[in-house]
């Protein structure tokens, strides 16, 4: 579903790109040499909000989520360049931080609610719900927001971007992130929009098309 302006095409040092959707707010901000996405989730009749990772640029984030409530910071998985802010942004807003066990080790905080396949985080009276895409790491996660008339909505991190799968190390890992795309992240509607942790946001229509040429190739 589209608003009519929201793009998600984002750069770094630009603007945040705003979507309003019926029962939340997405913001998308670009920030680092590592052109990483954070995304602001806000239940605006709540006055509650989540954040998926504080990736860098901590100035950046604090202005971002200034006044929003944050409660909740989620990270997607344990990759450097997706938590570098997470420190300054707990200390300033007090948030829960979120993340699969697998990957907690990685993070500079502490994961203070570990999350596990087909749990649920929620943002107001919003609920997002929590997919295991084993692969890109051990811990990397997805969530789902089911939207109703507002469409299916899903933030990816590093596990699914325009163009196919996140990068895996091995063949085992390819396979396994693969088996996990296929069986719990494109079973959604082709409308399901995704956004993932880097570049350009997609559709699951727009991309199923593809899922054998990225078997064949192995990336």
């Amino acid at each position: 579903m589209s608003d009519g302006s929201y793009t998600g095409d984002v750069e770094v040092g630009g603007p945040a790109d705003v979507r309003e959707l019926p029962g939340l707010t997405i913001t998308k901000l670009a920030v680092s040499e590592m052109a990483n996405n954070v995304y602001l989730l806000r239940d605006p009749e709540a006055g509650e909000a989540l954040l998926v990772d504080a990736a860098a640029e901590p100035e950046a984030l604090l202005r971002l989520v200034d006044g929003a409530g944050v409660r909740t910071v989620v990270t997607t998985h344990g990759h450097w360049d997706h938590h570098r802010a997470l420190p300054e942004v707990v200390a300033a807003t007090g948030a829960t931080t979120v993340a699969h066990p697998a990957d907690a080790g990685d993070l500079p905080v502490p994961v203070q609610r570990p999350v596990e396949h087909g749990d649920t985080v929620t943002v107001g009276r919003q609920a997002l719900e929590v997919v295991h895409l084993r692969g890109h790491t051990p811990g990397s996660i997805a969530l789902v927001w089911r939207g109703g008339d507002a469409g299916t909505h899903v933030f990816t991190g590093d596990s699914l971007f325009p163009g196919g799968p996140g990068r895996t190390t091995n063949p085992d890992d390819f396979a396994s992130l693969m088996d996990d795309l296929e069986a719990r992240i494109f079973p959604l509607p082709d409308g399901t929009w995704f956004y993932p942790g880097h570049g350009k946001d997609s559709t699951l229509g727009a991309e199923r098309p593809h899922i054998p040429e990225w078997r064949a190739r192995g990336w």
